[in-house]
């Protein structure tokens, strides 16, 4: 039995020791695809604390759930890396197809799921084993994708068929596809999972679905080449990265209304908010560097110098 001194001693150091772990900083993860790497941000320090190589020009980024992997897909490796979060090693790298993009995982961390650009495929793969469990024919080119958060279904963004397909995610089978805008890529899903927002790069707007019918509720004219959403705020705040005009749109998702434009850096590209909703990192490909928004003020309030041709597609930070 302790004695009461080295117990309360004990308690103490648990609690300090639960307060720390408690405000650790989320860390951001942003694939270089010109540079084979990854940058990976500290976010309290808004600093690039490390850099990871990955080869086979890394582009979509998704976060495990738990926080302890970060998968990178790689096209031109045909499959995805796993980063242990801890080491910030490179555990794995699996092979899924040759225009492995888009990438996501599930809210409950068991499957990873990987658009084939070139195949028109999606395929969901075992987080446990890392081996494909099936593969789904989709429209032409899929991109971004999207899992429910019930995690019921998935969502992905068909590029080449102007389309969002639905998909149940207990059989794995497509129940539904709707048409959007021209050529949609990035694709996000409110935390209540009863909308999605899809950037539509080719007619320069944002297609809004109601997810129980998969029917178009809006269409947002946004900037010049909207490549990936993010949302903020509690959902209240939609951000479009605008890749011509080096700019991000801000929209009140009550009204559909666009209330800023907020310049970034040049060619903007992924996109994902801060665990606190309010603090949102942009992934800027050409000048190589991340901006970050506040979407409470509406302004840039710091920028980061990341690995070249940053791109962060995907949902880059960890909780």
């Amino acid at each position: 039995m302790l004695h009461p001194k080295k117990l309360s001693t004990r308690l103490i150091l648990l609690a300090s020791l639960h307060c720390h772990l408690s405000v650790a900083a989320p860390f951001a993860y942003i694939s270089n695809q010109l540079g084979d790497s990854v940058s990976i941000i500290d976010t309290a320090k808004r600093t690039v604390v490390d850099t990871v190589t990955v080869t086979g020009k890394p582009a979509g980024v998704a976060v495990a759930p738990a926080g302890d992997r970060v998968y990178i897909s790689t096209p031109e490796n045909q499959g995805f890396a796993v980063i242990d979060t801890q080491s910030h090693k490179v555990l794995n790298t699996v092979k899924v197809s040759a225009g492995a993009l888009g990438i996501t995982v599930a809210p409950d961390g068991q499957r990873i799921y990987v658009a084939d650009w070139y195949a028109n495929t999606v395929s969901a793969v075992s987080a446990k084993t890392l081996t494909v469990l099936q593969t789904i024919t989709v429209g032409e080119s899929p991109s971004g994708l999207v899992v429910s958060p019930d995690n019921r279904w998935l969502y992905v963004a068909n590029r080449g068929s102007n389309s969002v397909s639905k998909i149940a995610t207990d059989t794995l089978t497509v129940k539904q596809t709707t048409a959007v805008g021209t050529h949609p890529f990035g694709i996000i899903a409110t935390q209540s999972g009863d909308r999605l927002y899809v950037a539509n790069v080719e007619s320069d707007d944002v297609t809004v679905l109601a997810t129980a019918t998969l029917k178009v509720i809006a269409t947002i004219k946004v900037g010049n080449l909207p490549y990936a959403v993010a949302l903020a705020q509690n959902d209240s705040r939609l951000l479009v990265t605008n890749q011509v005009d080096n700019t991000v749109s801000v929209i009140d998702t009550e009204s559909f209304k666009c209330v800023a434009v907020i310049d970034v850096g040049e060619k903007p590209e992924g996109i994902a908010t801060h665990p606190n909703d309010r603090l949102v990192y942009v992934a800027n490909w050409f000048d190589s560097t991340v901006s970050v928004l506040d979407a409470k003020s509406l302004k840039t309030v710091d920028t980061i110098k990341v690995g070249e041709g940053a791109r962060g597609f995907g949902q880059f930070f960890s909780k």
